[in-house]
Formats: C-alpha cells, structure tokens, sequence
C-alpha cells in the first residue's frame, strides 16, 4: 500500500526522494524494519492478553522433565509472528505480484490450519487437538493450490514461466534444469507439508525454530533477489525469473519478525509460538522454495529442520523393528527429536539453540555457495 502511494507522488507530483521506494533493496530494509517494530509493541500486548486469557502451554509428558516447569506459559504467540510478516507485505510489495499473492494465501492458510490446531488443544482442551489426518489435508491444500497455479496458470504468475512451469535448478550445475513432469503438483505438496511439519518438530526448545526460520530467510532473501534480477540472474546462469525478486521483501519481513519474536521467544521464553506459528513459517519456506525453483537447495538449507524431523523418524522406525523382533522397544536417541536428546545429555538448552545456529549459519554459507560454484 505504501509502496503505490510513494510510487503515485512520485510519479504525480516528482517529489524528490520518493524514487527510493521503487527499489526492493530498500523496500526489503523497510519491510524488516516495520516487522521488528511492529513485534516488538505487538508482543506485549499479544503476551499480556493470552495471560490474562489463561492461554498457556500444558506440560508436555514425552519431553524431558525440565520442560515441566515451562507449563503455562503463553502459547499461540504465532500471531505476532505472522501479524508482523502480514501487515509489512502489505505495505512494502507489489500486491499486484502474483509470487506476492502465493506465498500470502500459504501464510494465511496455514495460519489458519495452526490455529485451529491449537485452539482445539489449548481453549477446548483435546490433548491431540486437531485430528491429524485434518492438519494434513490442510496442508495437501495448499500445495495443491500453489503447485496446481504454477503447473497449469504460470501465465498468470510470469509470462515466460511456462518454459520452467514443472522444472527446478539443479544445485552446482549450471544451465541444468530437473523436470518433475507430472509429479510436480504431487512434490510441491510433498515439499510444503513436510516443512510444515518439520518446523512443527523444531519448535520444542526456546527460540530454537523461530532463529533457523530467520537465517533460512535472509538466505531466501539473497536467492529471490538474484533469481528476479535479470543482470545477476545471467552472471550467475540460474533462470531468470520476472518479479521473483519481489519475494526477497517478504523474506525480509520474516527475517525481522523473526529476530523481533526472539526477544520474547528466547531463553526463558514468555510466550510460544505454537502450531498457528510453526506449520505457517514451515510452509511458507517450502512455498518459497518451490516459487525460487530451489527446491533440492531444500535439504541443505533447511538441513536443522531435517535432521530434527529425520531422528523422529528414525527413533519411530527403530522402536517398532525392535518392538516386533525382540519383544521390546528399543531407541537410537535418549530422546526424538534430536533436540531433546542432547538435552538428556546433560546440554543446557541455550548451549544446543546457539549450536543449531551455528550449524544454519554454516548450511546457509554452503546453500549460498552453489550459486557461484557452478
């Protein structure tokens, strides 16, 4: 909204300065800096009402007994998250961008889906709260949408992108693109629930999702910058993709929710995101992902998120093969997700969120890397 008033006076009335605002660099910087500033007067009167409301998190029996201690503290805090994401797109894109309209409606939606989960578990007290067979439909929703626009109206998204509709790049090699075909639709649903879920499982210590969500985001951010700039795109031979760049604003404002939930989010947290929070953000990366065509940067990228979601799996699979051959279950890790294991170990929950960073700073340093190392 903003971003057509200044382009309307500057183009009406040339007012001097007002030219910056075509620029996303800037609008990215501005985006940022409204969702940390809206985080930061939005989430005490966020916390404040859920107190007052009694909205708090119940004690979690499968994770360790120290977590005991964090029952009733505020929960659903993915409002401030999501407010403070939502509200500076809304001023600072293009909404006419239809890369901008995509990853609102997978914000939105998934929102939605996150908050009913949670209303369920935390207002009317179902300890399972939505029924997953639900939360996944939800999310098959979604995919379905952004994947079913891509595949068969990518006129409507960007005129040249019918040639890349049911492609994506093929990190360290350039010029070499993979076409799913007619598995696209089926992998952009795979690729958007299973970060969902993923950044669902991260989200179990003190600021340990909603930090590696903020570095996976800047590092989209750079991504959709490069893809949607048509001198960088060609320099460094990755397809060119015609208002992708809008996407880095967005990022932008993600990256600043990001830090600006942390400060309420950080150890000992005030307030939790909960579902409303977690499956949001972990869609919209994987939406981001598919729109950038980075999906098989995906892995890398995201790899926190993997490993969480890979050592649930892996402690599951285990605990049944050795259930059914041995009579009893064993288990690979002291506890899943791996989170909680180095947590069994005796590791202080701020000693393992800061290593977990430590790791996506690196996994971003390596994502960013194939860009040039082609």
């Amino acid at each position: 909204m903003l971003y057509y008033l200044f382009a309307y006076l500057h183009k009406t009335f040339n007012v001097p300065g007002f030219g910056v605002f075509r620029y996303i660099t800037f609008r990215a910087g501005a985006a940022a800096f409204t969702a940390l500033i809206i985080s930061f007067w939005l989430g005490p009167k966020i916390i404040k009402m859920l107190r007052s409301r009694q909205i708090g998190e119940s004690a979690k029996l499968e994770a360790p007994k120290n977590h005991l201690t964090k029952a009733g503290t505020p929960t659903m805090g993915g409002f401030i998250v999501l407010a403070s994401i939502v509200i500076p797109a809304l001023l600072w894109t293009d909404l006419k961008n239809m890369y901008v309209v995509l990853i609102l409606f997978v914000t939105i939606a998934l929102g939605a889906v996150g908050f009913l989960d949670d209303y369920l578990k935390v207002i009317k007290k179902k300890p399972k709260g939505l029924i997953g067979r639900y939360k996944i439909a939800g999310q098959i929703f979604v995919g379905l949408v952004v994947g079913g626009m891509i595949y068969f109206f990518p006129q409507w998204i960007d005129p040249d992108l019918w040639r890349l509709k049911s492609s994506t790049t093929v990190p360290f090699y350039k010029y070499t693109e993979f076409d799913f075909g007619l598995l696209y639709i089926p992998m952009v649903i795979f690729v958007i629930t299973a970060t969902s879920n993923a950044v669902n499982l991260t989200d179990g210590l003190d600021g340990l999702a909603i930090g590696n969500v903020g570095i996976v985001s800047l590092t989209l951010a750079i991504m959709s910058y490069v893809s949607g700039h048509s001198i960088w795109s060609q320099y460094l031979t990755i397809p060119y993709l015609r208002g992708n760049g809008e996407l880095a604003i967005y990022c932008s404002a993600i990256v600043g929710a990001s830090l600006g939930f942390l400060w309420f989010n950080s150890y000992p947290a005030q307030v939790f995101m909960g579902d409303t929070g977690s499956l949001a953000l972990g869609g919209i990366i994987g939406a981001l992902c598919v729109l950038i065509k980075k999906e098989f940067l995906l892995p890398t990228l995201g790899g926190v998120f993997l490993m969480e979601t890979v050592s649930v799996i892996i402690q599951r699979m285990y605990f049944k093969y050795t259930k059914k051959k041995y009579g009893e279950g064993r288990r690979v890790f002291k506890m899943a997700p791996i989170h909680h294991h180095f947590e069994m170990k005796g590791w202080s929950e701020p000693k393992i969120v800061i290593r977990f960073y430590i790791i996506a700073v690196i996994l971003m340093i390596l994502s960013l890397s194939t860009f040039k190392v082609r």
